[in-house]
């Protein structure tokens, strides 16, 4: 092997056991959502430390209690200054957990509809990727956006929010392009049993129903998205990036049963 090549997997290996020995530091953007506070227990569990952000203070300080250590961070997704000043200090990952669920009609679909669904899910992961960089940078990072399964499987009603949620994937690739050696990545969920959810999933005829449209008969839980987040941002998703992975119990991908 040439000395050039020597000194390249030397220097790799170094850069790997740098990771290992740094002290995981992820913020959750949206932290006290369905996703985002599973995802907090999940990395709690395995010894990173956190920083818990968003709008509401309670919320953040009750879910801070159950883990040790935890720090907060009141900032509304959508203010830039707000989560420059919330997202201080190391971080070795960034989930920004935040979005909205917007059917309604395309003949009914305002111009106000689709701006909002591309500030809540545009806009606010775009700030916090920006505002979180030069710390990620440093640590040689992670970040997890979320789209939907409707960003890539047509559904009647959901022009805007399937706009915006397509527009998320296409960010991601392009930050992972553009930051690399930070690795981005992106889940999409079908529906999940969420409190944003809630207006779907409350009705359990309706609930069933949807259910029985996925090849794994059942709605998402929290901890389904929040499972592989966890592993997206943790050192073993280390040779991973420029992803969009389903998590969606095949819907996207199979039919199944005449589906």
């Amino acid at each position: 092997m040439h000395r050039a090549s020597i000194m390249a997997c030397a220097g790799q290996a170094r850069h790997r056991d740098h990771l290992r020995a740094m002290t995981e530091r992820i913020a959750i953007i949206g932290a006290t959502g369905g996703i985002g506070s599973a995802l907090a227990r999940r990395a709690a569990a395995r010894g990173a430390a956190l920083l818990l952000v968003g709008r509401d203070g309670a919320r953040l300080a009750a879910l801070a209690a159950e883990l040790p250590g935890a720090e907060i961070a009141v900032a509304d997704a959508t203010d830039a200054a707000a989560l420059r000043a919330a997202l201080t200090g190391p971080l070795s990952g960034l989930a920004v957990a935040v979005g909205s669920i917007l059917l309604k009609p395309l003949a009914r679909t305002t111009e106000a509809d689709l701006m909002q669904a591309m500030t809540v899910n545009v806009l606010a992961p775009m700030l916090a990727v920006q505002a979180a960089a030069p710390a990620l940078a440093a640590s040689g990072g992670a970040v997890v956006l979320f789209s939907s399964v409707a960003a890539r499987t047509g559904f009647a009603m959901h022009s805007a929010i399937g706009a915006a949620k397509a527009a998320v994937e296409g960010m991601a690739l392009a930050m992972a392009a553009e930051l690399a050696p930070v690795r981005v990545n992106c889940i999409a969920p079908s529906l999940t049993r969420t409190r944003m959810a809630e207006g779907l999933t409350r009705n359990a005829q309706m609930a069933d129903a949807i259910a029985k449209l996925h090849p794994i008969p059942r709605l998402g839980e929290a901890d389904d998205a929040a499972a592989l987040a966890d592993f997206l941002l943790s050192p073993a998703a280390g040779w991973i990036t420029g992803q969009v992975i389903g998590v969606d119990g095949g819907r996207a991908a199979l039919r199944a049963k005449g589906g």
